[in-house]
């Protein structure tokens, strides 16, 4: 009967470390991304979570898109922006101070870490 309920706690506990860390990737994360050649490309991103759901905007040379095809399970996530005729797909790992993410543009994977913006007082 220990076993039982020792079990359930640590289930339930798994759980809401879960639902934490969803509700958490929620908000402004910036980073920037390297091309090849040297070349530096501001990110910023607003990601909504609802469920399972992502969804938000990305700062794109064309202004603010919106995320479509948006999924995550907690601590993995993709999305796809789209910009200048271009569809790029994204995924990323959550890891509660930072997220990693990698875009795929042109065939090339291209590694970002993105953090979490300095609010202005």
């Amino acid at each position: 009967m220990k076993r039982k309920i020792f079990a359930t706690v640590l289930l339930v506990s798994c759980f809401m470390v879960c639902l934490a860390a969803i509700a958490d990737l929620s908000g402004k994360w910036a980073g920037k991304l390297v091309m090849g050649d040297g070349t530096e490309y501001p990110l910023l991103y607003n990601f909504k979570i609802d469920g399972d759901k992502l969804t938000g905007t990305a700062l794109t040379p064309e202004g603010d898109t919106p995320i479509t095809a948006g999924k995550t399970d907690g601590t993995t996530f993709s999305f796809n922006v789209t910009t200048s005729g271009m569809d790029i797909p994204h995924t990323g790992k959550f890891y509660g101070d930072s997220t990693a993410i990698d875009l795929q543009i042109n065939g090339a994977k291209i590694h970002s870490v993105l953090k979490r913006p300095e609010e202005k007082k």
